[in-house]
């Protein structure tokens, strides 16, 4: 079974991190509509996303690109993207799709249901919360040159770099150790 990593902050960035390493080794990790239905379960979007099939799945990826579009276009510093208007669009016409049912049952457990529409919509309600909130100007990319993990930085100092320490930055630790002792042979042998 899959493990997705659910570490950006917020649930719209999450599935935008599906894709990885966008400007080198381009990994996508929902293959198949078997690994949407994980990442929807692991998301805690739907209790039992039922049968997803390949319809679903391109909706899906193409909201996940639409997403990633529109917040790269609208960042601080970024050049403008002449696809940030048709990616506008699509997240406003997921947006207005409705939301997965919430209910309790007698016990009190919290149920979710919904198809590929209230996928869609929760996931693009949260893009436009995100985008229109104050915590848009704390999305960060990660400082990962080949990572493009987005994030919402919520740490106190507002310096967090990493989208995740299991992976981009205990990375980085690593190599910066490795980098020190090297150097520290160097400048102990005189070579």
């Amino acid at each position: 079974m899959a493990e997705f990593v659910f570490v950006s902050g917020r649930l719209c960035l999450d599935l935008a991190g599906t894709q990885l390493w966008r400007r080198s080794l381009r990994t996508e990790l929902l293959n198949s509509p078997e690994d949407l239905r994980l990442w929807v379960r692991q998301a805690d979007l739907l209790d039992d996303p039922g049968t997803m099939d390949a319809r679903a799945l391109d909706r899906v990826c193409r909201l996940r690109e639409a997403v990633y579009t529109l917040v790269r276009a609208w960042s601080p510093g970024n050049p403008p993207d002449t696809g940030a208007r048709d990616a506008l669009a699509e997240v406003n016409e997921a947006a207005r799709l409705p939301l997965p049912k919430h209910q309790l049952d007698e016990t009190g457990r919290l149920t979710r249901t919904g198809s590929t529409d209230e996928i869609l919509g929760a996931i693009a309600r949260d893009a436009v919360d995100l985008l229109s909130s104050d915590q848009f100007p704390r999305m960060r990319e990660c400082a990962n040159a080949d990572c493009t993990r987005l994030f919402v930085d919520l740490s106190r100092s507002g310096a967090r770099r990493w989208c995740g320490m299991a992976e981009c930055g205990n990375r980085n630790k690593a190599a910066s150790y490795r980098k020190r002792k090297k150097q520290q042979a160097v400048a102990e042998t005189g070579t």
